[in-house]
């Protein structure tokens, strides 16, 4: 394999009025040594593996290697003449290794669900229990590790399960009518400090891609997630949460059918995080909650594209699942085409009911040189007199003549020092400082830029 190293692009803090909130030092990470490569002995079929492949784990090579290989090093999964595919059940990263999936080469989840239960029948059903799948990559209590690679792991979410009729998707829609889907995720860590996804592409994963919980230090760098808009319920893209820390999500291009980014402020909460320089496309937003009980801050979002998503910027809560959510800051957001541009909601019902004993307040959020086409629906909505949302707009502008709607409730809103143009009268309960006023807003023609090819 070359290797190929890279020099520090940037410095996170450097972005103009907007301190970085993840207190490391962060730079572009680079391929560690390899250990181990090993040789796909299966090719891709069409898009996917031949129904003869589907027998052919590769699950005990891979796990061999990295219980194998030393600290510091990658296992490299590469191609061989015709061969460019791995077939894999759960495995599980050691301290210090990283998982490479070279360019390429991409590594297939199995559809089989008897490989990722927990327990006998647990996976691959809806039902009232808790969680019965063990994701395809895990991490737990080590350090150091990642995954890496400018190849391709595919979770074959649309794709029916062995022996069924149904796709792991398909158990997703059935849940809506109550239970939960019982389905892996591609990639779930949980206390393991200092990880790092680096360059990789995630497709179709049957959950969520990629979870990050209990961990100081997460780095996320040139992902890319592809995944369809439409039919691909709950594939959130990242979600920090659960007692997090220190994270960075930079350089990234995120396209799915659920939130791109969700910061899950529950047991623990989340601080000290830096959203910068991405780009998202379909998908629910660069969103905060649902759940905040266990408090999210020290949030930085930074260069984003959002770009035809079902919500921009969004932070969204209820009354139980609710905290404080607070000193939260986006500087130099486009958003286009959304029918939610702007969304800081406390009656999200998708996730629980509305009432509760865990009532949200959002405050000390800054809306910077934020612009907005396309018409959509803008909301600033509190819980209750006692437990409001309070925001702070400095340039932000609609820039086009597109319908706009407004829900306003128990908000206070503050316009400056910057203009903003958005019609703020009218709110039940609400407060407002500064008028609406025109402004020239920066040019977003740089910002939207296609999906990364392959």
């Amino acid at each position: 394999m070359k290797q190929i190293l890279f020099s520090t692009l940037i410095t996170l803090s450097s972005v103009p009025f907007l301190a970085a909130q993840d207190s490391r030092t962060v730079t572009e990470p680079t391929l560690p040594p390899v250990c181990t490569s090993l040789d796909a002995q299966l090719s891709i079929s069409g898009r996917s593996l031949a129904p003869t492949d589907e027998d052919k784990l590769d699950t005990a090579r891979i796990q061999q290697a990295l219980d194998h290989c030393g600290k510091g090093q990658g296992v490299l999964l590469r191609t061989h003449e015709s061969n460019n595919a791995f077939l894999s059940g759960p495995l599980e990263l050691r301290e210090g290794v990283t998982l490479i999936v070279d360019k390429g080469a991409t590594l297939f989840a199995s559809r089989n669900p008897a490989v990722y239960e927990k327990s006998s029948g647990s996976c691959g059903l809806v039902n009232d229990q808790g969680n019965g799948c063990n994701p395809l990559i895990s991490a737990k209590h080590i350090s150091g590790a990642g995954v890496m690679g400018d190849g391709v792991i595919d979770g074959r979410g649309g794709e029916k399960l062995l022996g069924k009729d149904v796709t792991w998707w398909d158990l997703a829609e059935q849940a809506r009518a109550g239970g939960r889907q019982q389905v892996p995720r591609i990639i779930v860590t949980d206390t393991a400090d200092n990880f790092t996804i680096y360059r990789i592409t995630l497709k179709n994963s049957p959950n969520f891609h990629i979870v990050y919980n209990h961990g100081d230090g997460f780095t996320v760098w040139g992902l890319k997630i592809d995944t369809p808009k439409r039919g691909a319920r709950n594939t959130d893209g990242v979600d920090p949460g659960a007692g997090s820390k220190n994270i960075t999500i930079t350089h990234s291009y995120i396209r799915t059918g659920d939130d791109n980014v969700a910061i899950k402020g529950s047991t623990g909460g989340v601080t000290n995080m830096t959203v910068s320089h991405n780009h998202f496309y379909w998908g629910h937003g660069m969103s905060i909650g649902s759940e905040t009980y266990g408090g999210v801050s020290k949030i930085r979002v930074s260069d984003l594209s959002l770009d035809g998503p079902d919500n921009g910027i969004r932070i969204k809560s209820n009354g139980s699942r609710g905290g404080l959510t607070h000193d939260v800051v986006y500087d130099d957001v486009c958003v286009r085409d959304s029918p939610n541009p702007i969304t800081l909601d406390t009656g999200y019902t998708a996730a629980g009911t509305v009432e509760g004993n865990s009532p949200p307040t959002m405050r000390d959020i800054t809306l910077r040189d934020v612009r907005v086409s396309g018409g959509g629906k803008i909301s600033f909505n509190g819980y209750a007199k006692d437990y409001r949302v309070a925001a702070t707009l400095d340039n932000v502008l609609l820039t086009d003549a597109a319908p706009y709607t407004y829900a306003i409730h128990h908000a206070d809103l503050i316009i400056g020092p910057g203009p903003s143009n958005l019609k703020l009268s009218g709110g039940v309960d609400s407060t407002l400082q500064g008028a609406p006023s025109n402004g020239k807003a920066a040019s977003c023609s740089d910002k939207f830029v296609s999906f990364p090819k392959e």
